[in-house]
């Protein structure tokens, strides 16, 4: 009875986003305030190794979104652990530019592994309807693992700001580990045996799928046009945010042991607040209906905005922590909910694991033609003007989002 417990679907799907949030926030707790103060990167490096980051997920998402679907989710999430796992360690033991350009190659490829498989797993495993409640229950499950990891990541950082990384690197390997063992695999059902004459017709097979789909579907061309604009912003943000509050706060001459509890705090104050936002969501019955959803992504966007610009203009450290955690908690609350969007759309059970890496390629598309282009106007201008920058790129994303809104009355 005990093993029956520990290998359902379900369950394992929830320990995954429990373990996986716990370790990614270890090490994420540090990972920027590393790269700042340790590895001294200057605001065009920051952005550059996003840019790596996102080109590796661009070059071999789909791939390994085809992989999944053609061979095996779990194996797919295993290696993907694995090189994630590899990534970090490399990053954390080797403080330069150059490994650490080579760390967000090898986790950035090991992602791709990882984007889409879980969600289509589990969604293989127990069905659409309760997969969608999975998602969220999932996301709240990562959120518990995101508020005991960071007094964690602060306590191990504030003696060794780089152990963290590394043993978070151990960590993510343990995780593939927990899967070969645990997670089963039983309503897979691979693509054609036709379609597998080689990796590379399947993924012509696949992609075509996806091209042809998207032509029938205005709904999956808006989502995936919302994915764009949303990768156009989010690099730029999420590579300069710390060196802008440390910049206007004028807390950047503190000890690096000072900077890991002030930045592990505001992190702790953001788990908290999105785990109780993800806990009334996930009572609500909003994942039962797709207007709603896109009436929540709306709003959710139009407040990234408004908090992007307050963030940028803001000179206290009040108010910078406030459009910050508004913006990290909106955007918390949003990942689910464009999951649920995607499975709900998705015409073809067999290409599952592909439209989810469809969608993150298309996000990295966005993520390294903005990233440099911030990281640029960072460099020549302010930070502040490059956060600015940021939020214009985002506010596209409101018209479309008010475009899909009208679509769904008719």
């Amino acid at each position: 009875m005990n093993k029956i417990k520990t290998t359902d679907p379900y369950r394992v799907y929830i320990s995954t986003c429990f373990l996986s949030q716990l370790f990614f926030t270890f090490i994420f707790t540090v990972n920027l305030l590393y790269h700042v103060q340790t590895v001294k990167l200057d605001p065009l490096q920051l952005v550059l190794i996003g840019t790596v980051l996102e080109l590796s997920v661009f070059l071999f998402e789909i791939p390994t979104g085809v992989v999944s679907d053609l061979k095996s989710r779990k194996l797919s999430l295993i290696i993907g652990y694995i090189l994630i796992g590899i990534g970090f360690l490399i990053e954390g033991v080797f403080p330069y530019f150059v490994t650490v350009l080579v760390a967000q190659i090898a986790w950035g490829i090991g992602y791709t592994f990882t984007s889409g498989s879980q969600q289509a797993w589990i969604a293989d495993e127990i069905g659409e309807e309760r997969a969608s409640l999975a998602f969220i229950k999932g996301a709240k499950a990562g959120n518990l693992g995101q508020i005991i990891a960071i007094p964690l990541s602060i306590l191990m950082g504030y003696f060794m700001i780089n152990l963290p990384i590394i043993i978070g690197g151990l960590c993510m390997i343990g995780l593939a580990v927990y899967l070969m063992i645990f997670m089963k695999e039983e309503n897979f059902k691979p693509l054609d045996k036709e379609g597998r004459i080689s990796t590379l017709g399947s993924m012509k097979e696949n992609v075509g799928n996806i091209i042809s789909h998207s032509k029938a579907s205005f709904i999956i061309r808006m989502l995936f046009l919302i994915a764009l604009f949303v990768g156009f912003y989010s690099e730029g943000f999420d590579r300069l945010w710390i060196a802008h509050f440390l910049e206007v706060s004028n807390i950047s001459s503190l000890t690096n042991e000072k900077l890991v509890v002030i930045m592990g705090g505001i992190q702790f104050i953001v788990v908290l607040i999105s785990f109780t936002a993800l806990h009334l969501m996930n009572r609500s019955a909003i994942h039962q209906n797709l207007r709603q959803i896109y009436v929540v992504l709306f709003v959710a966007s139009f407040f990234i905005v408004i908090s992007l610009i307050g963030f940028a203009f803001s000179t206290y450290t009040i108010s910078l922590l406030i459009f910050y955690v508004i913006i990290q908690v909106t955007r918390q609350v949003m990942y689910p909910l464009e999951d649920i969007w995607l499975n709900k759309i998705i015409p073809d059970s067999s290409v599952r694991a592909t439209f989810f890496s469809v969608k993150g390629q298309v996000d990295a598309i966005g993520q390294i033609g903005g990233g440099p282009i911030i990281g640029g106007v960072a460099s020549s201008f302010t930070i502040k003007i490059a956060i600015i920058v940021s939020a214009i790129l985002l506010t596209p994303v409101l018209l479309l989002y008010k475009i899909v809104l009208n679509k769904s009355r008719e």
